[in-house]
């Protein structure tokens, strides 16, 4: 579905110095798989995940989707953000119909559409409230039902659940699980979180300090229905063993930082 090939990244500062953020990073994401990037501070994750939706020029490497090179955004990847990013002026409705209105959707089918998504994550009676009376797990459900109501391919998610609270999140991750078996797309998942990523992802990409390097990439597989997986055995040296790559990442990137 996805293929990364000796990607590099250099971001160039104000004052003309070159910051390194990704370094040949390749890759494979499989059609309909869930996978995770996950790293220390400034490893080039949210990078990696913006050359895939063609929002920064690739100057080294290729990225490629259904075997067509990346050359800018596209309705086939769409991308849910950390802060949401509603229409602040729009109701739940008018942000979910934004993008359908955009691809030419006919009015009819738009309208039948929204309130379809808005449903799936569960603001039904909400469709004409604004965002700033919608708590942040709800303001996130409607950025996603916003996302996948057209329709994309390809999900990209910027940690998407960092801005919330623990329980929020929690309940969060698991209706995005339960919305991506009904509906499974490619889904590719950026997050600090060790335990998120194990949870979510049925492979978790772990990348080194920066410049971002793919270190290791480890496969999860878990009954995730269970009520009990965060006490499980399984899950907890799960963890653990993904915690011990990130954790000598985290210290590398920590010495190489200025104080």
């Amino acid at each position: 579905m996805i293929q990364i090939e000796g990607v590099s990244h250099t971001y160039r500062t104000t004052d003309g110095r070159d910051i390194p953020a990704l370094e040949g990073v390749s890759l494979e994401v499989r059609e309909r798989e869930f996978i995770a990037l996950l790293g220390p501070s400034g490893c080039g994750k949210s990078t990696l995940l913006y050359l895939i939706g063609g929002f920064l020029p690739i100057a080294s490497g290729s990225v490629r989707v259904h075997g067509t090179p990346v050359t800018g955004p596209g309705p086939d990847r769409g991308v849910v953000f950390q802060h949401f990013a509603l229409f602040p002026w729009k109701t739940v409705l008018g942000n979910v119909l934004y993008g359908l209105e955009k691809l030419g959707v006919p009015r009819d089918v738009r309208e039948k559409r929204a309130r379809e998504f808005i449903d799936m994550v569960g603001l039904t009676g909400f469709e004409e409230s604004y965002p700033s009376h919608l708590s942040g797990g709800m303001k996130q459900r409607a950025a996603l039902a916003r996302t996948l109501a057209i329709d994309p391919k390809v999900l990209l998610m910027d940690e998407p659940f960092g801005a919330l609270d623990a329980q929020t999140r929690s309940l969060m991750q698991a209706e995005l699980l339960a919305i991506w078996h009904r509906s499974p797309k490619t889904v590719i998942f950026v997050t600090h979180d060790v335990q998120e990523a194990v949870y979510l992802a049925q492979r978790v990409f772990v990348m080194s300090a920066r410049p971002g390097k793919i270190k290791a990439v480890v496969e999860t597989s878990f009954e995730r229905s269970d009520p009990h997986i965060f006490k499980s055995k399984a899950f907890v040296d799960k963890v653990d063993e993904i915690w011990g790559l990130v954790r000598d990442e985290a210290m590398k990137a920590q010495k190489g930082r200025p104080f």
